[in-house]
């Protein structure tokens, strides 16, 4: 830990405050027994106004709450010093978050952290109190629902000469570490349509294990989908400065099997965003269209699946959706209520889609999810049998290069035997009986 050479020799004006603590102490202890408690009283106010004074540090005193509502900068330091625990420190707070997998470790009370930020040491001590209220405090605390045994609060002690840049620079820092943090720690999480839930949606976790390293899709195509996502999250500035919502579309298309909705789930395990699975035939109007829209939120993707099965199972009527709806869904003022969206259209039949939906703003990027390569199958091998390489792939090569199977179709025959060589005999003969029904 940092610690700045002045601390290391006590300056006359540290000497003076010791000194002048331990005498005063001393009388007290020997008159307090003596005096009268409001006496008492004041002159204790008046030893701690002495020591702050002759003090050269300064504490910062940071509460969980101001009685009704959550103090953030308590949340966001309580999270972060939760990571810089060290092995010293002698009790921590363990507890585990309903629906969370990982258990979150924080101070304890009682409990001190020294930190380091730009060259200044800042020491931190986790306190509890127990609240006092008066008889009418109690039971208008109770009234509103806000009554609490007790206060935590942070004390957060520096020197005096540190201050502009503890409250400048250091806590806005904590602000931004709470966000990356939570970012890190985040469960992604499924909607689905459910109008008896809030914002009609219901949710659980996603614990999809798909990612872009089991994705057997072409390298390149994986490589430009990443990047492009990358360079979406990165444009926060961009998209307002032209002017434009912060959101991108994806068109995926390709037969069935192929990988589309394991391909959502890469995504949303690589950029931590939720998922929302926009059934439309669930939809019953243009009305509640909107809803669902403005009940996602940001930093998601939201998921139209079979938009051409979707499309034609509805009337043009009233009380449906209809075409103007969904493209006002999509690009019009309604999908300016959020920011960082993504959505994602799977189809089988790109060629059914009406014109107007797949034009750059509403579908910006087309990805054919195709029937499996040679680079797919090695993919499929490495997940499924642990193997890089092997002489069979050989003639798996040349079989792929005349019969379309698809990487739902490769991937069963992959999963039928743990052993490689059983595995990739059978893959063999199911390529070899499709090759066969060729005309």
């Amino acid at each position: 830990m940092f610690r700045s050479p002045e601390t290391n020799v006590p300056s006359s004006r540290t000497v003076l405050s010791v000194a002048a603590s331990v005498t005063l102490s001393a009388l007290a202890l020997r008159l307090f027994d003596k005096i009268p408690d409001a006496v008492e009283c004041y002159l204790l106010s008046r030893l701690r106004v002495l020591s702050t004074r002759l003090s050269s540090r300064l504490t910062a005193v940071i509460k969980d709450s101001d009685g009704l509502a959550p103090n953030r900068m308590f949340e966001a330091a309580h999270l972060y010093l939760g990571t810089k625990l060290s092995p010293s420190t002698k009790r921590v707070d363990v507890h585990k978050p309903l629906q969370e997998e990982e258990l979150v470790v924080r101070m304890d009370t009682d409990q001190e952290l020294v930190d380091s930020f730009m060259g200044a040491e800042l020491r931190w001590v986790l306190m509890s109190s127990t609240n006092e209220n008066s008889a009418s405090e109690s039971k208008v605390s109770r009234d509103r629902g806000a009554s609490k045994a007790e206060t935590k609060y942070f004390e957060l002690s520096f020197r005096k000469r540190h201050r502009e840049m503890v409250l400048k620079s250091y806590l806005p820092w904590i602000l931004s570490k709470e966000k990356e943090i939570k970012e890190g720690r985040k469960m992604v999480k499924l909607h689905t349509v459910d109008y008896n839930g809030p914002d009609y949606w219901g949710s659980i976790n996603l614990n999809h294990p798909a990612n872009f390293d089991t994705m057997a899709m072409d390298p390149e195509m994986k490589a430009a989908l990443m990047e492009d996502l990358d360079q979406f999250v990165a444009r926060r500035e961009y998209y307002k400065r032209v002017g434009r919502a912060w959101k991108r579309g994806y068109l995926l298309y390709g037969p069935p099997g192929t990988g589309k909705s394991s391909l959502v789930a890469a995504m949303a395990n690589y950029l931590k965003y939720d998922v929302y699975d926009l059934d439309l035939s669930e939809v019953q109007c243009n009305s509640d269209l909107r809803r669902l829209l403005i009940g996602t939120g940001n930093r998601s993707i939201i998921v139209i699946e079979d938009i051409d099965c979707s499309k034609e199972s509805k009337t043009l009527d009233e009380e449906k959706i209809t075409l103007s709806g969904l493209l006002n869904f999509i690009d019009g003022l309604w999908s300016c209520c959020g920011d960082e969206r993504i959505i994602v259209f799977t189809t089988n039949h790109r060629d059914r889609l009406d014109p107007a939906l797949l034009r750059p703003g509403r579908m910006d990027l087309h990805i054919h999810m195709s029937y499996c390569s040679f680079s797919g199958f090695k993919t499929l091998a490495s997940n499924y049998l642990g193997i890089q390489d092997q002489p069979l792939f050989k003639e798996v090569e040349e079989l792929l290069k005349v019969v379309q199977a698809t990487p739902a179709e490769v991937a069963g025959e992959l999963m039928k035997t743990k052993y490689p060589d059983i595995a990739l005999q059978g893959l063999i003969k199911f390529l070899c009986c499709k090759r066969d029904e060729i005309p």
